[in-house]
């Protein structure tokens, strides 16, 4: 199959998009199909660090597997370092006009969103749309619409209407004209569905490669070793330092944390953002300053490391449609302490794997001292490796591409597979 992947961020972008993104399309091609992947430019406003990022970006696009075509993107960033791509991809038409797609694989529904449909329709092509994002939560980096506290009651009502009904609107539309929409999790699945989206939604999550169920020991211990601060627990989160990842409450929850259990744990938060500097002030405020270290961005190849070494990993955020980081900390056999929410939900086992809480800081907190008691850790470490089994990205890939054939010979049908499906044929194909 010759599939083309349209998506508005990729790397050296650090985020959950690109990530997916990268690891789908590395898959398909070690199943034997051409995957183009079309992503934006990356340019930084100084001329010789723009141009020895040029060269990074290109060197890294020639050693990957995917064949990466860059189109041009605006100037002007989003607060969180993500470009707004081009008004018309005029690299991306060109290429459509040279070669012959199978399948046209878009992962945002705005900027490139509207194209991959038009050129669906212009040469025939099957459009699947993977549904990453629940863009009702991430209205605050577009400048017109953030609200403080001095915005007017008029604004607020109308930022609110925008998330509950502009917003939601707009997701049926572009959905009901995909012909296969991908959700990362159950939860997702359902609510997508209660948008009132007729297309089939399947669910497909972000899948690990190899290298997350591989545990480099030594490392793992020289990590724990330099940042647990000769504390008898590690701890550790990995995300982007915004909003929508629910810091705030997360940092009021190590505060309980010490408060109920001592100060014989650190914190590792790893990640960068634009809430960086506010969230250091917050935790100096909360008493909690030499509880917790700002790591900032690890590579990812990486970031496996830091999770081995850690005891548990701690998750607040409600804003995810699956959350990449849950699977990889089960992958390196820790468990989890979330806050309830779609894509925790579908992955976190409460009691087995991690714990699932309320949004309250002291039950966040017990729950954290529940799992890190002896007679809990190993049991709750080895459950953990193993739920992240059902997330091999080698299994995932054969999954998609049964779904891509799907979408290819019974375009309209809406006999696709359930979650429980998906593990026994994924199962049944390995055998």
């Amino acid at each position: 199959m010759k599939i083309a992947m349209l998506t508005n961020n990729y790397r050296p972008f650090v985020g959950g998009v690109p990530i997916s993104v990268e690891r789908q399309a590395q898959e398909l091609v070690k199943l034997g199909h051409q995957v183009t992947v079309f992503a934006p430019m990356y340019e930084s406003d100084e001329k010789e660090q723009n141009e020895r990022l040029q060269k990074e970006i290109q060197a890294e696009d020639e050693r990957s597997p995917e064949r990466v075509i860059r189109y041009h993107s605006q100037k002007k960033k989003m607060d969180n370092g993500m470009v707004y791509p081009g008004i018309y991809p005029a690299e991306i038409f060109d290429v459509f006009e040279r070669e012959r797609f199978d399948y046209i694989h878009v992962h945002h529904p705005m900027f490139v969103g509207p194209w991959a449909l038009w050129l669906g329709r212009k040469y025939g092509i099957p459009v699947i749309y993977t549904y990453h994002t629940r863009y009702e939560d991430y209205l605050h980096y577009i400048p017109c619409f953030r609200t403080r506290e001095e915005s007017t009651v008029v604004k607020r009502k109308a930022v609110e209407w925008i998330q509950k009904k502009v917003i939601p609107a707009y997701m049926r539309w572009f959905c009901n004209r995909c012909d296969l929409v991908l959700a990362p999790s159950e939860g997702m699945q359902q609510m997508i569905k209660g948008y009132g989206v007729n297309t089939p939604v399947a669910v497909f999550p972000t899948g690990l490669d190899e290298s997350f169920f591989r545990k480099n020991a030594r490392r793992a211990q020289e990590i724990r070793e330099t940042c647990s601060r000769g504390k008898r627990h590690l701890l550790v989160t990995v995300s982007r330092l915004e909003k929508e990842k629910n810091y705030g409450f997360l940092l009021r929850g190590i505060a309980e944390l010490e408060r109920k259990m001592g100060d014989d744990f650190h914190v590792l938060i790893i990640g960068d953002g634009s809430q960086k500097a506010e969230l250091k002030v917050r935790a100096s405020i909360l008493g909690i300053r030499d509880k917790v270290t700002f790591a900032g961005n690890i590579p990812n190849d990486q970031v496996k490391d830091y999770l081995n070494a850690a005891d548990l990993f701690l998750f607040a955020s409600k804003s995810e449609t699956q959350g990449i980081v849950l699977a990889e900390a089960l992958a390196a056999g820790t468990p989890v302490v979330a806050v309830h929410a779609v894509g925790s939900d579908d992955i976190i086992r409460n009691g087995e794997n991690g714990f699932l809480t309320a949004e309250r800081e002291d039950e966040w907190a017990e729950k954290v001292i529940e799992t890190l008691q002896e007679e809990n850790l190993e049991r709750m470490k080895s459950a953990a490796f193993i739920s992240a089994g059902n997330y091999r990205s080698s299994r995932l890939a054969i999954y998609e591409e049964m779904l891509y054939n799907q979408c290819g010979f019974r375009k309209g049908d809406r006999l696709y597979e359930t979650e429980e499906g998906r593990r026994e044929r994924s199962a049944m194909a390995l055998r």
